[in-house]
Order: structure tokens, then C-alpha cells, then sequence
């Protein structure tokens, strides 16, 4: 394994998430009582650890494949890549974006890789990926 990188929700917005969910119950507990407030208690919380496991991120690069999250490709099929700034990446993910590319992001983090994608059989012109470590993963994918 050349580069792996996790990317996790940060426990700021976690918290958050599950503070809107524990309104929920208390609304749940003042209408209907105790025991339906208890099953939405004990559903929201099993929601909120499948929000923080769903929205984890992994990035990979080894010897022939860079995969991010679910998708994957060989590394010959991949152009260049550049490391973006928070601005840059703002740019791509809004105003500059290609309606064909493929957007790998989380809000976030505002820094990332831009991967261009020099497969004749794919119409994917790059792919957009988020990464606290860009400078690090643009130069892996250049090199």
C-alpha cells in the first residue's frame, strides 16, 4: 500500500445530527410517552452510528489500483492530478464542474485532488476527490 487516507465526519457534525435526533425523541416522549420515546431513542442512536460509519471515506493507492470509497480504477487509465486548495475545490464543485465527472466529496473538507481520466471507453473527463493530504496523493498519483 502506497497511500491510504480515512476521511470521517467530524464529531462536531455527529453531534449535531444526533442532537436534532434526541429533539425528535423528547417530541416523541411528551406526546406518546415513555416507552415509544425509548424505541426512537434506541432507533436514532443505531442511525447516528450508520451516519458516522456510511460517511467515512477511504482512499487507497497501491501498486496497480486507486480506489476511492467504492469506486475504483487501474492506475494506467489515470492522467494528471492535481492538489486544489479550498478555492480551487470550491470552483469544481460548483461553477467549473463538469456535469460528467465524477464527484468523490465530503463538505467538510475543503481541500482535494482533481484526477484526470485518460480511459477512451469512459466519457468521465476527471474525477473530483476530497483529501486532507492533496499535495501528498496528487504527487503518489503523479508519480
Amino acid at each position: 500500500m502506497r497511500f491510504r487516507e480515512v476521511i470521517r465526519a467530524p464529531f462536531w457534525l455527529i453531534t449535531f445530527i444526533y442532537f436534532l435526533f434526541l429533539s425528535l425523541v423528547v417530541a416523541v416522549w411528551a406526546a406518546i410517552g415513555n416507552q415509544p420515546a425509548f424505541i426512537t431513542w434506541v432507533v436514532c442512536t443505531v442511525l447516528i452510528v450508520l451516519i458516522a460509519l456510511k460517511t467515512t471515506l477511504e482512499l487507497e493507492v497501491d501498486e496497480n489500483e486507486f480506489r476511492a470509497g467504492a469506486a475504483h480504477i487501474e492506475l494506467r487509465y489515470l492522467g494528471q492530478a492535481t492538489a486544489l486548495d479550498s478555492k480551487a475545490m470550491g470552483r469544481l464543485r460548483t461553477r467549473d464542474a463538469d456535469p460528467a465527472s465524477h464527484l468523490i466529496f465530503r463538505f467538510w473538507q475543503s481541500t482535494g485532488v482533481k484526477v484526470e481520466i485518460n480511459d477512451p471507453r469512459d466519457q468521465t473527463p476527471y474525477w473530483l476527490i476530497t483529501s486532507k493530504r492533496n499535495k501528498e496523493l496528487a504527487e503518489i498519483l503523479n508519480g
